[in-house]
């Protein structure tokens, strides 16, 4: 009997060590992605609240968190606010099977890597929920088009992770990170090797996925005023914001583990072993988040028909003729070692 206490201490305690650092750092993600903007576009960004303007992103939380929610009158109650609860708790699910180091990781399981898309699949239903429920044909229409955009560029992920794993054999996230050591002329990764189209199709789908630009049709302000969030307010509103962010890191978490060696250092020297393999993870994902940014700060909104066209007619027949490759080399490898 005393196991069980101890056992639910320990798990409580592991998720706060989780997600109570993802939280600030998703309020400092905000930070640094204004501060980006702002640098690209010779402005000074957030400069007031706090020294260099760090506070910034709490002073909004706590603006929105003293604001009055909202629900419209025609709206449906109960699902109108389920959807940013959903989309926030999936955000931070998806964290507990990310290996910071081959000791440090929640939940190492050996479906790790499945466990991760079906928690970035399930992320439309919070959109399309808030979409429907809220009653309102501008949200309503953004859920449409965040679901279409969602599930046509998820179908080229998965295609991507099949290249993976067929080399690495595993569907462990550790093992998948092991796996990329010295891979080529002493480079920890993937992306140095043939791999590197499918790292390309991943990180331009990871930002369809997230719906960030040029990939932002979902929140299109000059058709859809904000879309499927158009109705939200307060902490409502607040929880879309926070899951959005999260499922960003997210993705340059995932990124970083599939293609750039995970808590591995750039390149195989010894002497880069002693700096932790968590703030090699850390750097990767500040890297692809800044990648991030700067995409959104530079890359003008695409149509919605170029978009279908490019998840469609580009990506899925190049994610196929990649699969089809990876298999053709491993054959003809496994053959050259028998």
């Amino acid at each position: 009997m005393p196991l069980y206490p101890t056992y639910t201490l320990n798990i409580i305690g592991w998720i706060l060590i989780i997600v109570l650092p993802l939280l600030i750092a998703v309020a400092m993600s905000v930070y640094v992605d204004r501060k980006v903007w702002a640098a690209m576009q010779l402005r000074r960004g957030p400069n007031v609240v706090g020294p260099w303007g760090l506070l910034q992103s709490f002073a909004d939380g706590l603006k929105l968190f003293l604001k009055e929610t909202i629900v419209p009158a025609g709206a449906n109650k109960g699902i109108f606010l389920l959807a940013p609860c959903l989309t926030f708790i999936l955000a931070l699910v998806g964290w507990a099977v990310i290996p910071w180091s081959p000791e440090l990781v929640l939940a190492d399981i050996n479906v790790g890597i499945l466990y991760l898309f079906a928690i970035s699949s399930l992320g439309v239903y919070g959109i399309v929920m808030s979409g429907w429920a809220s009653n309102s044909r501008y949200a309503f229409l953004g859920s449409l088009r965040s679901a279409a955009q969602m599930v046509s560029y998820e179908v080229s992920i998965g295609f991507v992770l099949v290249t993976v794993l067929m080399v690495v054999g595993s569907l462990n996230l550790i093992d998948i990170v092991e796996a990329q050591k010295a891979v080529f002329l002493g480079v920890n990764g993937f992306w140095f090797t043939p791999l590197f189209p499918m790292f390309v199709v991943f990180l331009i789908s990871a930002l369809a996925e997230t719906n960030r630009p040029p990939f932002d049709l979902p929140e299109a302000e000059a058709e859809l005023v904000a879309g499927y969030q158009v109705e939200y307010s307060s902490m409502a509103f607040a929880l879309f914001f926070l899951g959005e962010y999260a499922n960003i890191l997210l993705m340059c978490c995932m990124t970083s583990v599939l293609f750039f060696g995970g808590y591995l250092p750039p390149v195989e020297i010894e002497a880069l072993y002693w700096i932790p393999g968590p703030i090699w993870l850390f750097a990767k994902i500040c890297f692809f988040f800044f990648v991030f940014a700067w995409v959104k700060a530079t890359v003008p909104r695409y149509r919605y028909d170029q978009l279908m066209r490019l998840g469609w007619k580009v990506f899925l027949p190049l994610s196929l003729l990649w699969v089809f490759l990876t298999g053709l080399w491993l054959i003809a490898f496994t053959d050259k070692i028998g």
